[in-house]
Formats: C-alpha cells, sequence, structure tokens
C-alpha cells in the first residue's frame, strides 16, 4: 500500500536502461522545444482572459533545440510503458466519430474510455474529471470549447495538485480512503484525424530530476491550480509517434503517489516537426484527465 508523499522526488535518480544506442538516429528529428528560462519569478497561466493589462501567461520561455526519436519501433516491441517511461502507446479505436457533439463525447466517448484505463491499468476505479478538445487552425486559449495545442513544456498536474483534485471529486470518506493507497492521474490523448503537424513531444520521465520542475499556477475562474513547467536539461530524452492515427490514442502519466521508481509524471508539449508538408492539415485532437484508483 503507498501513502501519497507530496514533497518526494519525480523520478528515480538510476541511470535508464533505455539509451540513445538502442535507437538508430534515421529515426529522430531535430526540434525546439519552449522550456521555461532559468531564474524565472513563479509562473502563472490562465484559463480564461485575464484582466486588463495582465498576460495569458508569465515566465520567460527558453526554447532549446533537442533530439526527438521516433518511439514506434520502441513502443510497439514492448520497450515502453507508463510506468517506466511515463508515457505509453495503445491500439484503439473509439465507437464515437463525430467529436462535434459534446453530450455524444460525455455519453459515449468518456465511459468507454474509463473502460479502456480501467483495463489496461488494472484499476478497481476511474472517474474522468476534464476532457479538452484542440485544434490548431480553429482552437484558441480564449475558446474553452476548442483549445490551440500547447507549445511549452509542462505536466498538467504536481504532487501538491494531485491529491487535491481526489478530494475535489470524491466525497470526503471515500476521498480520505483512497489517498491511503495508490492512485494516478493519466492523460488519454487521441488524435481525431492523423497527426501531420505539431505532434505531441514526450519526455522519458527517467531522465526528468526533480530541480527540473518548477510550480506554476494555473488561474480559472473560481479557483487556483497548480501544474509543472521544465527548465531544460541535457539529460531529457525526447520521443514522438509520427502520424498518430485516430484508431492509436496515448497515455500520460501525470501524477502518480506510487515513490518506489515507478514514473510518477512526465513532461509534453507540442512541436513544430520540421518534416511537416506545406499543405498539412490541422492537428485535432482529445485529451481527458482522469483519476485511476486501486485496491
Amino acid at each position: 500500500m503507498s501513502t501519497v508523499l507530496a514533497a518526494s522526488p519525480a523520478v528515480s535518480p538510476a541511470v535508464s536502461p533505455l539509451t540513445l544506442s538502442t535507437i538508430s538516429p534515421a529515426h529522430a528529428v531535430e526540434a525546439e522545444l519552449n522550456y521555461l528560462a532559468p531564474g524565472t519569478a513563479r509562473p502563472v497561466n490562465y484559463t480564461f482572459e485575464p484582466p486588463e493589462g495582465t498576460p495569458w501567461s508569465s515566465g520567460t520561455l527558453d526554447p532549446r533545440r533537442v533530439t526527438i526519436h521516433d518511439a514506434r519501433p520502441l513502443a510497439q516491441s514492448g520497450g515502453i510503458s507508463l510506468d517506466d517511461q511515463g508515457f505509453q502507446w495503445v491500439a484503439h479505436a473509439s465507437r464515437l466519430h463525430d467529436f462535434s457533439d459534446d453530450a455524444r463525447i460525455r455519453d459515449v466517448y468518456l465511459p468507454e474510455s474509463a473502460a479502456l484505463l480501467r483495463t489496461l491499468m488494472g484499476a478497481a476505479k476511474v472517474v474522468i474529471f476534464d476532457h479538452t478538445l484542440r485544434d490548431s487552425a480553429q482552437g484558441s486559449r480564449a475558446n474553452a470549447a476548442l483549445r490551440e495545442p500547447v507549445r511549452r513544456v509542462h505536466n498538467d498536474q504536481t504532487f501538491v495538485s494531485g491529491p487535491r483534485r481526489v478530494r475535489d471529486h470524491l466525497e470526503a470518506v471515500e476521498a480520505a480512503q483512497r489517498l491511503q493507497r495508490r492512485f494516478a492521474i493519466v492523460n488519454l490523448w487521441r488524435p481525431l484525424s492523423e497527426v501531420e503537424q505539431l505532434p505531441l513531444a514526450l519526455c522519458d520521465a527517467r531522465s526528468i530530476a526533480p530541480d527540473d520542475l518548477v510550480p506554476t499556477d494555473l488561474v480559472y475562474r473560481d479557483k487556483i491550480g497548480e501544474t509543472y513547467s521544465f527548465l531544460a536539461n541535457p539529460r531529457h530524452r525526447w520521443f514522438y509517434f509520427p502520424r498518430l492515427r485516430p484508431d492509436e490514442a496515448l497515455l500520460l502519466k501525470i501524477y502518480d503517489s506510487r515513490d518506489d521508481g515507478t514514473a510518477r509524471l512526465t513532461a509534453h508539449t507540442a512541436f513544430d516537426d520540421p518534416d511537416t508538408p506545406e499543405d498539412a492539415a490541422p492537428r485535432r485532437s482529445i485529451e481527458l484527465r482522469a483519476l485511476v484508483f486501486w485496491d
């Protein structure tokens, strides 16, 4: 049984057995990722249009050129897992094909996704508490119903906000019980058409150091949440899945209460793929965030 240790390190300092020597350099791209600049005051991001004179996001960006490896060969051979690297590929086609109707998303896609997570993770209970549609052509940060892709390195929760989510979405008695056992927060990310631009870059959790994490305020209309921004680290190992299709999905570890070397979180961001064709279709995707509980 695991107890939540809110201040414990993000990752084990052990050297990862997944080394760059196992990956062919032919299956990689060089691209720029937006980290947070060192020495920046605690960043603040708004989920709605901020007061006049206040920026949507504070904090100075630190763009870094990195190598991003094609994860498909490793993932399809079982060499990548949610509890080791902090992300995982899964072949899964949704029964829902039209994501323009929010009621259909809630009635079909969310229950289907909860069942998928229970099966994949051997969980006793799954609670989906949020979902987001994104479109690189039509979406914007000002439109809560259709957001734009996020182009900065981040993670959606912290070691403080993770347990808080349990208290937010469960009754007090059950929340207290669940917090005494292992639980996780997982992002299920799916493209709604084949990804031709702005794919998702994913960082191997075992290459992230505790000092890389920068707590960041996420301001809602009724509360202030907390996410992580990331400082650049040359040890970071980045991966992506080229031309991901709607019958594929990615699982991202956002938080895990287990503190035994299991991946507790990862970093991710959309990025400009240098191989993107000029006539590339917009990137359309849906992501949901779920509390995953074990007995």
